[in-house]
């Protein structure tokens, strides 16, 4: 006997996880379905729910003033809607043979099984965290949730020492990077690749590293940690490499992140590569009739590769939530993948990228012209005009875009859009050089800087061909 048939028509969907995938999947599902049809339990460990993972940058380093400006939606008002959202509350163990899972309150330590009809897994991921000595000493602090956020500005309010080192150079790196110059610390970042922002080719990722150091930030490339010493009061002092010594007052590591997805493996429900759970389109779990999944904890489709990829950003895991709500909810949505769309800054730097960079192009097999220009975000004539370089990669014969790059100051981040909607749409450069673009002297030159890359890449695509 089903739990439905046990409670009549009603049935009930188990959420795991309160953040953005699984609270846009239980609001989505409580639209289409009222509490008379659909019963809706979350669960989430920690002790805020629907809040911005990457707003905390910009909260730590004062752009954004107070920490409840980073929450959507509170815990209260979720239960306002008939969502069962149970806080601090922990869930240990998937049981998908007998539709429940097991779960512990985390301030009584009870534990006790739910039953479901339909479930949600939105576990998120973990920061990586490596096994170094001293990883774990007071004044080392990660920045992945609300809670991490205020352990590191309260670590700041009690430190007499301006010396910070940030460990990693990928977004969470350089962002936190600016946030503590914006602090007024003196910062080092230790990267263990060539250059920063590893999601850019190396070529493009120089230009960030002189720009950090032209902000005073220390860049120290190729270098890997081994240990972080720590004083007689037991506080981290300093971040050790091979080759040196780096003093320091507060470390954040900024490493990156994988799928939190350990219940899903010991449930046996099927992960990629990457470690994150494997959906169909619909966002269920593979294999798994009545189990969906989405956010961080997933893989999904990279439409220029044709592969599989683990991209963490909240914007895909909103809408996870709203393609999995739909869907629980009766109604039918699917998710066709991303091209690998992200943007950034350090200071006013602003740093972007979508499809795919030289390594994984190679990496899936296509061949590819390649083209790097310099160009203004607005008329060059025209006051404030800044100078920005775009590179672009597009795939030899066919001419289809496959990737761009942009680095540069104000109004140069968001112009990745336009190729990210080219990529979505299967445009060669060629095509995009006939987009009908917004042009005034203070939003662009005549030709866009795209645009630009575009007719450099036609150039050379039917040069070769």
């Amino acid at each position: 006997m089903s739990m439905s048939d046990a409670r009549g028509a009603r049935e009930r969907l188990v959420v795991i996880g309160g953040d953005a995938a699984g609270m846009s999947a239980a609001s989505q599902a409580r639209r289409l379905r009222g509490p008379d049809e659909l019963e809706i339990v979350a669960f989430e460990r920690g002790h805020f729910t629907s809040f911005s993972a990457c707003g905390i940058p910009y909260w730590v380093g004062g752009d954004v003033p107070e920490r409840d400006r980073l929450i959507a939606r509170t815990a209260e008002e979720h239960r306002a809607r008939d969502i069962d959202l149970r806080m601090r509350t922990e869930v240990t163990e998937l049981d998908p043979g007998r539709g429940r899972v097991r779960a512990r309150d985390l301030e009584s330590g009870a534990e006790s099984w739910t039953s479901y009809d339909k479930l949600v897994i939105a576990t998120g991921a973990r920061p990586v965290r490596p096994r170094l000595p001293g990883v774990d000493a007071p004044g080392v602090h990660g920045v992945q949730t609300l809670d991490d956020g205020q352990a590191l500005l309260d670590t700041l309010a009690r430190t007499r020492g301006r010396r910070a080192v940030v460990v990693g150079a990928g977004y969470i790196g350089v962002e936190m990077a600016e946030a503590l110059i914006n602090r007024g610390y003196r910062v080092t970042v230790v990267n263990r690749g060539s250059e920063p922002m590893a999601t850019l080719d190396p070529d493009m990722g120089r230009l960030v590293h002189r720009a950090m150091e032209g902000m005073g930030i220390t860049m120290v490339n190729d270098a890997e940690v081994t240990e972080l010493l720590t004083g007689d009061d037991g506080r981290v002092r300093a971040v050790v490499t091979a080759d040196a010594e780096y003093p320091a007052d507060v470390v954040v590591l900024g490493i990156g992140v994988r799928p939190e997805t350990s219940l899903a493996r010991a449930a046996g429900l099927p992960l990629g590569e990457h470690g994150g759970l494997l959906t169909d389109r619909s966002m269920r779990v593979r294999g798994h009739e009545n189990i969906w999944a989405g956010g961080d904890c997933v893989e999904v489709l990279d439409l220029v590769s044709g592969q599989q990829r683990h991209i963490p950003l909240g914007t895909h895991a909103n809408k996870h939530g709203q393609i999995i709500g739909a869907n629980v909810g009766g109604g039918y949505a699917t998710f066709p993948g991303v091209v690998g769309t992200a943007v950034s800054k350090v200071c006013d730097l602003e740093i972007a990228r979508t499809g795919l960079r030289e390594k994984d192009a190679h990496r899936v097999g296509l061949r590819f012209e390649k083209v790097t220009i310099e160009s203004t975000s607005r008329a060059g004539y025209y006051p404030d005009a800044s100078a920005m370089t775009v590179k672009m990669l597009a795939e030899l014969r066919t001419g289809r875009l496959l990737g761009v790059q942009i680095v540069g100051r104000e109004g140069a981040g968001k112009r990745v859009d336009i190729a990210a909607v080219a990529l979505t749409a299967g445009m060669t450069v060629e095509q995009m050089t006939a987009l009908d673009l917004g042009y005034a002297p203070p939003f662009s030159p005549v030709w866009d800087p795209v645009l630009v890359a575009a007719r450099k890449a036609a150039s050379r695509i039917r040069a070769g061909s």
